[in-house]
């Protein structure tokens, strides 16, 4: 998710409380990810083991941000659940339009909702590692805090879906290093960027975030839109607007590549 400080009290207080964790301080500014390679160097060794899931094959470091699905393709991705009271509404609209998405989970979340984490997977959708705690100053923390933090988000991840293994990493707030995307690669998880914000964490009004979707679309494919930090009553609405729209534009919805 974009790199912002709006909303996410939420965590701390509902995800703290249910789980004795106290939250890290986000940040302030806003990122926009950026394709590109990470130069030589051995890859990182993992601090932590991520299973059940047995091995996976690397994938590359660079920041993904084309789909799968070809020129036409879109890629909907969804960030910081699962949230019991949103994820099952936003399951149920891409079941309707018959779209499948990216699903960037916090480790936090996951292991509270282990039943959610199950049924994304069971509707065919796929699953991203997006950190432990949401900490979007990461970039700035020592190798083995990251480290820690993507591989026991993997962990939570592979354990609370019964053994299916995130195919992403999207650091919080697009906080990417080198060590952390070569990390999340060994570990078959491909770096996943976005094109479009849609800033709805900010809640600027359904009608807001559905023009900035047809406004910023011509960026490129991945969607960035949230089912969890908070309410998310406007994402679900213009999700409702947004799928058919697509449609109606002769797009085609995949997954980010690998």
């Amino acid at each position: 998710m974009a790199r912002h400080g709006g909303g996410r009290g939420w965590y701390g207080k509902v995800v703290g409380a249910a789980l004795g964790v106290t939250m890290l301080a986000v940040g302030a500014s806003v990122w926009t990810a950026q394709a590109d390679s990470v130069g030589g160097g051995p890859t990182p060794r993992a601090s932590a083991t991520a299973t059940p899931g047995g091995e996976a094959k690397p994938v590359d470091v660079s920041i993904a941000h084309a789909s799968d699905a070809g020129p036409n393709g879109v890629n909907i991705t969804i960030d910081d659940g699962p949230d019991p009271a949103w994820t099952p509404q936003v399951l149920d609209l891409l079941e309707e339009y018959g779209v499948k998405a990216t699903f960037c989970m916090t480790g936090l979340q996951a292991e509270a909702h282990p039943d959610l984490v199950k049924d994304v997977v069971a509707a065919g959708h796929r699953l991203c590692d997006h950190t432990v705690s949401h900490d979007t100053a990461m970039d700035k923390k020592s190798e083995a805090y990251q480290a820690k933090e993507i591989l026991d988000a993997e962990r939570m991840i592979i354990e609370a879906s019964g053994g299916v293994r995130p195919v992403y990493y999207r650091a919080p707030g697009g906080a990417f290093t080198p060590y952390s995307r070569k990390l999340a690669a060994s570990h078959g998880m491909r770096p996943l960027g976005w094109n479009v914000d849609t800033k709805d964490f900010e809640r600027p009004g359904s009608d807001a975030i559905v023009a900035t979707v047809k406004r910023e679309l011509s960026n490129g494919p991945t969607i960035l839109f949230h089912d969890a930090g908070g309410d998310r009553t406007q994402t679900v609405e213009a999700l409702r607007q947004v799928l058919p729209w697509l449609k109606e534009q002769g797009r085609t919805f995949g997954f980010p590549v690998r």
